[in-house]
């Protein structure tokens, strides 16, 4: 499939849900779990950015990958349409101010 949609990604990651027996309704999973694995995974992107491993196995790329696969398993499982939540996101931002001089982070 080339450039599959979010929403066909999410039906291809709740069909490998099913045959792997992970769940694919909210009374089959834990929540909370799934949050701390988003987490795991996205600790992990961390540390392989830190040690300059990007491409590969255990890669930057591959745990970001994991990381939007169990975001979008966790979307399906709750059916969350994550497309419209995330262009209105991107609508509600547009607008928005930062002052980032009264944050303690950085940007370029």
């Amino acid at each position: 499939m080339n450039n599959p949609t979010l929403k066909q990604l999410t039906e291809l990651i709740l069909q490998q849900a099913k045959e792997k027996g992970f769940g694919t309704t909210p009374e089959e999973i834990n929540v909370s779990e799934k949050i701390a694995l988003i987490h795991s995974e996205v600790s992990e992107a961390y540390d392989a950015y830190r040690h300059n491993n990007i491409k590969g196995k255990d890669g930057f790329e591959e745990e970001l990958g994991d990381v939007i696969q169990r975001v979008l398993h966790l979307c399906g499982v709750m059916q969350i349409d994550v497309t419209t939540k995330i262009l209105e996101k991107l609508d509600s931002n547009k607008d928005r101010v930062w002052n980032w001089n009264e944050m303690n982070e950085t940007h370029s």
